[in-house]
């Protein structure tokens, strides 16, 4: 395992890559626009990474893709200006008066909401678990949990999903996550915006920017598509990826974004 080639240092090339193209930019929040923290409340935007995407939008299309509820992630981010894609997304919506929304698997928000309450319940015993329930997931966060009883939470997320076969279980960092059983990711999300925006011309080149094992399935599309993109893991250790380059932390996305501005002209 190996840290691809921070994106920064290797900044001409990705610029010679953008020439005669505009960037389309879809970020990650949490380890992307907002450090990891302990409990997953107390997230915030840097001021610095808000001010350099606020100013990025102003030339080119910005999308923020996260696994945080698409309600709450707008209101950590907020700049109504942007798209947002939540729940992986499962959950999308554009500014007011745009027009772009989308939902997968929407009759499954009553089921997730039950599925959520119960582990709740379940897990009230044991010291650190937090159930964040969402509108298409259900977030079981496991990093406060003391190590003998992390099997506990294990084993109820894994009970939750054998009972109910519309849902999945997937992981992150230090986090279960139950989801629908669907063929959809943040993979499938971004490169239906990238249609539903008009921006999936020779043109455009996208920038998909993330930290975490759903970022992988966007980084292995923009692979795949015709055409490319250019997909940036924020690491700071060595880890499996799909990504081309690196960045070491929101305080290094920041100066990318400020390079991707003076770049878009």
């Amino acid at each position: 395992m190996t840290v691809p080639p921070s994106a920064l240092a290797r900044w001409p090339e990705l610029r010679r890559r953008l020439a005669g193209r505009r960037p389309a930019v879809f970020l990650d929040f949490d380890g992307t626009l907002s450090p990891i923290v302990e409990r997953p409340g107390d997230a915030a935007i840097l001021p610095a990474v808000r001010d350099a995407v606020e100013r990025l939008a102003r030339r080119v299309p910005v999308v923020v893709v996260s696994g945080r509820d698409r309600r709450d992630v707008a209101a950590r981010v907020g700049l109504p200006q942007l798209t947002y894609a939540g729940s992986h997304g499962f959950d999308i919506a554009g500014p007011a008066g745009s027009g772009v929304r989308h939902e997968v698997g929407g009759d499954l928000p009553p089921l997730i909401e039950r599925v959520g309450a119960a582990l709740s319940r379940e897990l009230a015993g044991v010291p650190g678990a937090e159930v964040e329930p969402k509108r298409f997931t259900v977030a079981v966060h496991y990093r406060r949990v003391p190590e003998d009883r992390a099997g506990e939470v294990e084993a109820a997320v894994e009970r939750a999903v054998a009972a109910q076969p519309r849902l999945v279980q997937a992981g992150g960092k230090k986090v279960y996550e139950i989801r629908p059983a669907l063929d959809w990711d943040k993979g499938e999300a971004l490169l239906y915006l990238l249609r539903e925006l008009g921006l999936d011309g020779a043109d455009v080149l996208p920038v998909y920017v993330g930290d975490d094992l759903t970022d992988e399935d966007a980084f292995r599309a923009l692979a795949e598509r015709p055409g490319g993109g250019l997909a940036i893991r924020v690491a700071d250790h060595p880890a499996d990826t799909a990504a081309e380059w690196s960045l070491a932390s929101p305080a290094e996305v920041a100066e990318l974004l400020a390079r991707l501005t003076a770049a878009a002209g």
